[in-house]
């Protein structure tokens, strides 16, 4: 009898710091999953304003509450921990089934959303960059239109040529023939020479190259809840374990 109680101690012992350190990786991956989000929202803000569709937006919103959620978690965690309390342990298990629910939505919004991207970015795309490109009003079109075409180094939707169909051409360019975020070295007015050496030619247009960072961003978000997943599947086990180790206590 002495011998099984000592097993027992023992393997409560090695569950507790399995799932000490486990909650310890977990609050250090919400405080990864918040960045990704915010630096998705934060950084490619201009891209995404873009975008007709919410749903890409709407997926690191997620991660970042779930994000939020994880770190808290954590914290919950070690605490159930260290105090061997069954109750808490319930609800740590229960948070960490909801973040898990909370990821698949992220992860299912994001792969409804890229079988829906090239068609949103060809339908869209190309009027909002040539009918509301230095329009008044239309000041962050500017700014997001200018950007992406430095940032990605594209010129026009699915070429340049899309720039002699807009309203900006007979308005702003002044005898350009394309933005001057167009040229590979931007100067006042080098719009004015629409010639491969001076400006960015890429196949497909700024559509592909949009498609191919959304495509990115969305891979690296998938890793990260892919990962994150993973410890919570592991967490969840370790928890059952501890929790079916302990003695009865009162709630």
């Amino acid at each position: 009898m002495a011998n099984e109680d000592k097993t027992n101690t023992c393997g409560t012992i090695c569950l507790k710091y399995l799932l000490f350190t486990f909650n310890l990786l977990f609050w250090l991956s919400g405080g990864a999953v918040m960045a990704v989000g915010l630096w998705t929202l934060v950084d490619k803000s201009d891209y995404i304003s873009l975008l007709s569709s919410s749903t890409y937006s709407l997926a690191a919103y997620i991660l970042i509450a779930a994000g939020a959620i994880v770190m808290l978690t954590g914290v919950l965690g070690c605490c159930a921990t260290i105090k061997e309390s069954r109750a808490l342990l319930i609800v740590f298990f229960v948070l960490l089934l909801l973040i898990f629910l909370l990821e698949i939505t992220a992860g299912v919004l994001a792969y409804v959303y890229y079988q829906e991207l090239n068609e949103e970015l060809r339908a869209d795309l190309k009027e909002t960059m040539v009918q509301k490109y230095q329009q008044p009003g239309e000041d962050h079109v500017t700014r997001a239109v200018d950007k992406l075409q430095q940032d990605l180094k594209c010129c026009g939707s699915n070429s340049s040529a899309d720039w002699q169909q807009g309203t900006w051409i007979h308005t702003f360019a002044d005898g350009r023939l394309v933005p001057d975020s167009c040229c590979k070295t931007p100067t006042d007015h080098c719009g004015l020479r629409d010639h491969p050496s001076n400006i960015y030619k890429v196949e497909g247009g700024c559509i592909s190259k949009l498609e191919e960072f959304i495509l990115q961003h969305l891979q690296i978000l998938g890793a990260v809840g892919i990962g994150i997943a993973f410890l919570q599947i592991l967490g969840m086990l370790f928890t059952c374990c501890l929790y079916r180790s302990l003695k009865d206590e009162p709630y």
